[in-house]
């Protein structure tokens, strides 16, 4: 059997270990010579999954119209609304995400995006990595979001 392992680092909110419900193919796994994590998981493993790779999610609704422009939080759920409609358009959910990297042009935005992000992946928490940018590619943007995410066989 193949397993795959992703060991990253990341800042959040809530605390502990936790497995999804399909834990013999995913794993978070948060080892006791790491710092304790905050809604993120150090390690993820990962086995019989099929692996869906989702390009950067930006505020962008179905027409292409920026939402909320000037206004990060609403940006943020946007976002996470795009990257839920993207994985399951890949037969998943939310919960199979296991690796977000997010690119912020406020690094003093990281409370309210880790408060929307919370929302949505607090449950399974992926293996994170926050970015502050100098832009992203259309200047009203404040949040970009790329996940990959492991549904089961």
């Amino acid at each position: 059997m193949r397993t795959t392992f992703a060991l990253l680092f990341g800042l959040s909110l809530v605390a502990g270990t936790t497995q999804a419900p399909h834990e013999e193919a995913v794993r978070r796994i948060n080892p006791p010579g790491l710092a304790p994590t905050r809604g993120y998981s150090h390690v993820v493993s990962v086995a019989r999954a099929r692996t869906l790779h989702i390009a950067g999610q930006v505020p962008l609704d179905r027409t292409g119209t920026t939402v909320g422009a000037g206004d990060f939080r609403a940006q943020t759920q946007r976002v996470f609304e795009n990257l839920k409609t993207a994985v399951e358009a890949g037969g998943g959910r939310l919960d199979d995400i296991v690796k977000i990297t997010t690119y912020l042009v406020d690094m003093s935005q990281l409370p309210t995006f880790l408060e929307v992000r919370a929302e949505y992946l607090a449950a399974q928490p992926p293996a994170s990595t926050v970015v502050e940018v100098r832009r992203l590619s259309r200047p009203e943007f404040l949040v970009e979001v790329e996940a990959i995410a492991a549904v089961p066989e």
